[in-house]
């Protein structure tokens, strides 16, 4: 956890950046890179009868851990994405509550 599901971008683009990207978030939280999970979803977008390109749209599913590391969080994605030349990245945030959240079929809430 944080599980950063990307779409827009290329497999071969998360590859180039899975390393550098994780580390730097992983220093924003303050946690080990093993704790972050990256998912390339591949979808196919269709409008006015037609397939178009995807926009990159980021989807972060996490545990809150505030407003100044979510804008940090946010920026440092989207840095790397833009290292990309594409025109605009959209960030979305997920919030689980610990409670809700089951490893092993126990709740990380205390």
């Amino acid at each position: 956890m944080p599980h950063i599901m990307f779409r827009g971008i290329t497999t071969q683009q998360l590859k180039n950046i899975s390393r550098p990207l994780v580390e730097e978030l992983a220093a924003i939280c303050e946690c080990g890179t093993d704790n972050f999970t990256l998912e390339l979803q591949h979808s196919t977008f269709v409008f006015d009868e037609k397939e178009i390109e995807a926009f990159p749209l980021i989807e972060v599913k996490w545990f809150e851990r505030g407003q100044e590391i979510r804008d940090q969080f946010a920026q440092a994605i989207t840095t790397y994405i833009m290292s990309f030349e594409l025109p605009e990245v959209e960030v979305v945030f997920t919030v689980f509550s610990e409670s809700s959240y089951y490893i092993n079929g126990k709740h990380c809430g205390s």
